[in-house]
């Protein structure tokens, strides 16, 4: 019994799960911030974007074959949440700019990756120390982003 209801609750949670892929047409709204819980602990902290990226390969036994890599930027809303009686349009901009940082590094993951991998050896040799490497840039970037802005409350700085 306790199997079935633990591969329920993983369904339900994947069923339930509601991601958003980055497009240039389409902004987040803070209805899309589904979260209840803060889980920075910050009280300064107003509102929080959880994105990053999705990818697949498609691969095969002969190192030979050519690669097909897909990456996606990815906003999660049952992780990312605001405190409702704090936000406005000015911190969903703010939001709105770490979900596009993280599109701009899948994008340079994605010329990277394009640059070097090609077959399926090139996959298995470079892509986990491209990923890592952009990975560390995008979180470094992500973290300056909120301390140069103050979470967004200096507007010259949010401005810049």
């Amino acid at each position: 019994m306790k199997f079935f209801l633990v591969v329920f609750v993983l369904i339900f949670n994947i069923v339930s799960a509601q991601n958003i892929y980055w497009s240039e047409n389409q902004k987040l709204v803070w209805d899309n911030f589904k979260s209840k819980t803060n889980n920075l602990g910050g009280a300064t902290v107003v509102a929080y974007t959880h994105c990053g990226w999705e990818y697949s390969a498609t691969t095969s036994s002969d190192p030979k074959v050519p690669v097909k890599i897909t990456i996606q930027t990815v906003f999660n809303e049952n992780k990312s949440w605001k405190d409702v009686k704090r936000i406005n349009n000015y911190v969903l901009v703010h939001e709105q700019k770490h979900f596009d940082i993280a599109e701009i590094h899948a994008r340079k993951l994605r010329k990277e990756v394009s640059e070097k991998i090609k077959t399926i050896a090139d996959y298995n040799k470079f892509f986990k120390t491209i990923y890592a490497k952009i990975s560390s840039e995008y979180k470094n970037y992500q973290a300056d982003y909120d301390r140069v802005t103050e979470h967004g409350m200096n507007k010259e700085k949010q401005a810049e």
